[in-house]
């Protein structure tokens, strides 16, 4: 049975969240989970760059065979919309480079996967990876979410899998 990769990214122009899971049949478990966290006091070129070059790292690295993003929700401030926007593009951008599929899902669509609730507060998400994964300790928020994204794709993957398998596809 192949074991399949799956980088969950949470993506932020402060703090960008990553977390890898591997998927074997049904069994899911824990690889590695970390942030990447650009300098607040360079110019956006050179902050996106920052988050560029750690993602490639990340995938150079740890090879992922798929990549889960997380979709960009629209606040009331349009600037910080507009900077999240930036950092989202470099977590599409550097999966999509090296050749990867990248699938997108929304904060709620996460969090009702992973909890069963889609308006789970964040503690209840870290929680929840915790039992799903146990040997995963994220040591932030924002990994405990990327971890979610990829746990989020790999429960929906195998639902793309099994529509695609019963209608002959």
């Amino acid at each position: 049975m192949d074991i399949i990769r799956i980088l969950g990214i949470d993506p932020g122009l402060r703090k960008t969240g990553w977390g890898l899971v591997a998927v074997e049949g049904t069994k899911l478990s824990y690889v590695a989970s970390g942030v990447i966290q650009s300098d607040g006091d360079l110019d956006l070129a050179l902050r996106l760059k920052q988050l560029h070059d750690g993602l490639t790292a990340i995938v150079r690295d740890f090879t992922p065979d798929e990549v889960s993003v997380e979709e960009t929700f629209v606040n009331k401030d349009a600037q910080a919309t507009l900077k999240l926007g930036h950092a989202r593009a470099m977590a599409l951008l550097v999966p999509a480079l090296a050749g990867l599929p990248v699938a997108e899902y929304g904060a709620n669509q996460v969090k009702k996967t992973v909890v069963g609730v889609g308006h789970a507060e964040k503690a209840q998400v870290a929680a929840m990876v915790r039992a799903l994964l146990p040997k995963a300790n994220p040591k932030s928020a924002d990994a405990a979410d990327a971890l979610a994204i990829a746990i989020a794709h790999a429960h929906h993957r195998k639902a793309r899998t099994l529509k695609a398998a019963l209608l002959g596809a």
